[in-house]
């Protein structure tokens, strides 16, 4: 596909994350820099089909334009990305991209959403979902809730290793069971900067039952290692998947803000599965 040669021909040297940058006052869509998902994926070994089926969903709370008569608008934006699309946006470029609106002149609202969708598509290489809130509606569609399940941060376990190693995960039997897990102590690192990407991730499976010390310590060996949100999602379901075997697998974990966008992927390889865009109290 063009997007995905396009992705591999731009050196990573163009990528604008950790450098310092002139924020442009018009609307720039070039900005806008895809990384090919397949790039990492080789790294976990998923070729061909996918094992799962999700999105990733960014809310983007830095929104705003200039509406027919120069008078400034703001909008909270909710993006969803499919997981089937051929790239993903380096987020950097994303923020660069959304703060060239800010003084373009546009007729209504929704051609600031036509023209968010047709551009963010192109450069995913698929069909991107763009829905523009005020404000106040926001706050009534998206409201913070928190997950139900178990807490994993509860045990009162000792660490003494920080760097990732899917060899932690064990399964206490193999007694089909169904969980809904969760903890709240999932960090990563930006692959680029290092910087730190805080968030909350949800496990939900139906198979052997899973050991709950050897999955906390499992999400902690994320602190050190550097990788961007979604291939750290798709990189949880995979382990789970080939070291615990279950049936079925959901993993959706909730990132803090950074630049005025939150992103939030989800994987499930259960049919009917979907997520929401369920805030939590750290967003």
């Amino acid at each position: 596909m063009q997007n995905h040669d396009l992705s591999k021909e731009r050196s990573s040297q163009e990528i604008p994350l950790g450098k310092q940058v002139e924020y442009p006052s018009q609307y720039q869509p070039e900005l806008l820099f895809p990384v090919a998902r397949q790039l990492k994926r080789d790294e976990i070994n998923i070729q061909g089909q996918l094992p799962f089926h999700g999105t990733d969903i960014w809310n983007a709370y830095e929104l705003s334009w200039l509406n027919s008569k120069g008078k400034p608008q703001v909008a909270i934006a909710v993006f969803e990305f499919d997981c089937a699309s051929t790239n993903i946006i380096e987020s950097k470029s994303f923020k660069l991209y959304l703060n060239s609106l800010n003084q373009t002149r546009f007729t209504d609202w929704p051609t600031v959403e036509k023209t968010l969708t047709e551009d963010l598509s192109k450069a995913a290489g698929a069909t991107v979902s763009v829905k523009l809130y005020e404000v106040e509606a926001y706050n009534q569609s998206v409201p913070v809730n928190e997950w139900q399940g178990i807490l994993l941060d509860e045990q009162d376990i000792e660490v003494n290793s920080y760097q990732y190693d899917p060899e932690l995960l064990e399964v206490d039997s193999e007694e089909e069971t169904s969980e809904s897990l969760y903890s709240h102590l999932l960090k990563s690192n930006c692959l680029i900067t290092s910087q730190p990407d805080w968030a909350s991730i949800l496990i939900e499976y139906k198979g052997p039952k899973i050991n709950h010390e050897s999955l906390l310590k499992y999400l902690i060996s994320f602190r050190n290692h550097n990788e961007f949100h979604e291939q750290c999602v798709e990189r949880v379901f995979t382990d789970i998947l080939r070291h615990c075997k279950p049936s079925e697998l959901t993993v959706y974990a909730r990132y803090t803000r950074r630049g005025g966008l939150d992103i939030n992927p989800w994987r499930s390889n259960v049919k009917a599965k979907l997520c929401s865009n369920q805030r939590h109290s750290r967003q």
